[in-house]
């Protein structure tokens, strides 16, 4: 097949049962372009580039490269035709060699020393797209962003002309993001196409020459990125205008709710992950813990919610000590947990979206009659809860895994605080969500504080943290490295913790 010059969808529509994924969507790209395909969650965005790289069948609509109509039934089709894509949730085998993982998918790759023939490839790809890596690093020994190299080199090792990447700055530090950037400019630049699937505004006008935004299967707009702004795409992408700075009122600080003294959590390999951390959270506000991912605060979290044994220190929570206690007696003491992996530790995926509503809950009397549950009364908490937190959901006895991820999100905020907590405990509550779903999520946040509830938020997104938290806490390695009020903290202070770094204005918050 001769190099992609030009690729075309037309009139792609795609439906799973009866979910509209795609209607009628076009999309054309040429070679050294890099067009931004932008949308809320459950848009149809990696619907439409399944199909494209062979991964599901389309209904209506036909593909045609430099003007010819092609049939792609399968991804080897795909790579065939020189389409390649990276996926949000990586496809490597953690245990092999970066060569090996490579090597595996090579038609080409010699019988003896195929690792070596793949080195040399790899030397020859770091040279002109500066993707250096070393070939004898093990996958899991690499971060994040080494391993979306290696995935980037695999497709480009099969001769792809056009490199589609889904949401490829998930998993990235900004320092990662902006070295991405760097190679797929440089891959423009040499004549390759980059469909770059987003939700992120100001990454899609950074990289981005063209974008196609979609809305509910639908294309809704379409511009150089030169001509538009945020606001423009956000109004084509959820139909309204969305505001990127939400008001917080000064609220006086309640009473005490969470009091924790000098706790000390090993971390997964025993070593130590959270080091004499000492804070209190009370009503009527949101205290945030800001950082790098790895610096603890997972390991935190789980040992407030009673998912992680702590070895020294203490948890209060409303004057009662429950140090060590198990997940559910926290939880029925009044603690709310809306967990980082959503979809691992928040939901059931395989269960329907009425059942997945009272996870936690369904041994309240409301909910139970003793040995059998109270269908009814669950069915109609679960309707009150996707009316009021705006789910967009076909039906209650929808599976929830079938669900986009803002959606998903909003179920989990929902069932949390229906059950009227003392604390929520909120960890990167809008992560992977769209504008949309990001501006709904933070608003019920300050709703909430408003109402007089305690927050614990932790978040990697310092646009966050500064917009909704009254207090903020840094972890570098285990420790706190200070306490800001917000209205005294700058960027650059936080900066400075994250990196380890003591600013002046930062009060006493650990070891």
């Amino acid at each position: 097949m001769p190099k992609i010059e030009v690729l075309e969808m037309s009139n792609i529509s795609k439906s799973f049962h009866t979910t509209r994924a795609n209607h009628r969507v076009n999309l054309r790209i040429q070679a050294g372009e890099i067009l931004g395909l932008l949308g809320e969650n459950g848009a149809g965005k990696t619907t439409l580039m399944n199909i494209l790289y062979g991964l599901i069948p389309v209904d209506e609509g036909v593909i045609r490269i430099n003007g010819q109509a092609v049939r792609i039934e399968s991804p080897r089709d795909a790579i065939d035709l020189g389409i390649g894509m990276v996926h949000q949730h990586f496809m490597l085998i953690h245990n092999h060699t970066v060569a090996e993982n490579i090597a595996l998918g090579l038609s080409d790759a010699p019988f003896l020393s195929p690792c070596r023939h793949v080195a040399r490839r790899l030397e020859e790809f770091g040279r002109r797209f500066g993707l250096k890596i070393n070939p004898q690093e093990r996958i899991w020994q690499l971060s994040a962003g080494e391993q979306q190299r290696v995935e980037i080199v695999k497709a480009l090792v099969k001769g792809a002309d056009l490199l589609i990447l889904d949401e490829p700055t998930s998993v990235l530090t900004p320092q990662e993001t902006e070295e991405l950037f760097a190679i797929l400019r440089r891959m423009a630049a040499e004549g390759h196409s980059v469909i770059f699937i987003s939700h992120k505004l100001e990454e899609i006008l950074s990289i981005c020459h063209r974008v196609l935004v979609l809305r509910k299967g639908e294309v809704a707009g379409k511009a150089e990125t030169r001509d538009v702004d945020k606001r423009e795409l956000a109004r084509m992408m959820v139909g309204r205008e969305i505001i990127f700075r939400i008001e917080r009122p000064h609220l006086e600080q309640g009473e005490m709710v969470l009091d924790v003294e000098d706790l000390v959590v090993p971390g997964d390999r025993q070593q130590i992950a959270v080091r004499g951390v000492r804070f209190q959270v009370f009503r009527n506000e949101i205290f945030g813990i800001a950082g790098v991912s790895g610096n603890g605060q997972r390991e935190l979290i789980e040992a407030v919610t009673g998912l992680r044994k702590a070895t020294e220190g203490t948890v209060v929570l409303g004057g009662q000590n429950i140090t060590n206690a198990s997940a559910r007696v926290v939880a029925n003491r009044g603690i709310s947990h809306v967990p980082e992996e959503r979809i691992k530790f928040g939901i059931v995926p395989n269960m329907f979206v009425y059942e997945n509503a009272v996870l936690k809950q369904h041994r309240r009397r409301l909910f139970s009659r003793v040995l059998f549950l109270n269908y009814g009364s669950i069915r109609k908490h679960a309707s009150a809860i996707i009316e009021r937190f705006n789910v967009s959901v076909p039906t209650i006895d929808t599976p929830i895994k079938n669900l986009s991820g803002g959606n998903i999100q909003k179920l989990i905020l929902g069932r949390e605080i229906s059950g009227r907590p003392a604390l929520l405990v909120a960890a990167h509550p809008t992560y992977g969500l769209d504008v949309g779903a990001t501006e709904y999520i933070r608003k019920q946040l300050l709703q909430k504080r408003e109402q007089g509830l305690a927050v614990l938020l932790v978040s990697e997104d310092l646009e966050e943290i500064f917009e909704l938290c009254d207090r903020i806490a840094v972890m570098y390695e285990g420790r706190f490295m200070g306490i800001l009020p917000t209205a005294e903290a700058t960027m650059e202070d936080v900066g400075l913790m994250m990196a380890g770094s003591q600013p002046g204005a930062a009060v006493g918050g650990g070891e």
